[in-house]
């Protein structure tokens, strides 16, 4: 009778958990929704990163910002006014990249879109 093969076990390093981010969402004011970073270096305060007008915007500006700090690593230690700079136009370009690629925001009821307001001037 032949001997059966021991199976290999796996191993327990294939589970590990997943990375947590280092930023993070609090609820602004009329359902706006504030992304901010864990402080980092010499920073006591968490750093507000952006305020997107919804949670989809603000899951879509961390993932944004996550590519952006994997590339330059010492994003957010602006050690220089130079960095300070570079980070401050860098969360500009992300937030206005995703406010246009992201979904469409509606007006708010009480006010008339721009264009309404334009056309109804127009007409008198």
């Amino acid at each position: 009778m032949a001997r059966q093969q021991r199976r290999a076990r796996p191993s327990h390093k294939a589970k590990r958990p997943a990375a947590k981010s280092d930023y993070f969402t609090q609820p602004g004011k009329r359902g706006a929704v504030i992304v901010l970073r864990k402080p980092i270096g010499n920073r006591i305060t968490a750093k507000v990163c952006g305020i997107m007008p919804t949670r989809v915007h603000a899951k879509m500006l961390m993932t944004q910002l996550e590519k952006a700090e994997s590339v330059v690593k010492d994003l957010f230690l602006e050690a220089t006014d130079d960095g300070i700079e570079a980070l401050e136009a860098v969360l500009a370009a992300c937030c206005k990249e995703v406010i246009e690629k992201g979904p469409k925001v509606r007006e708010p009821r009480g006010e008339p879109a721009p264009e309404a307001a334009d056309a109804s001037e127009s007409d008198e």
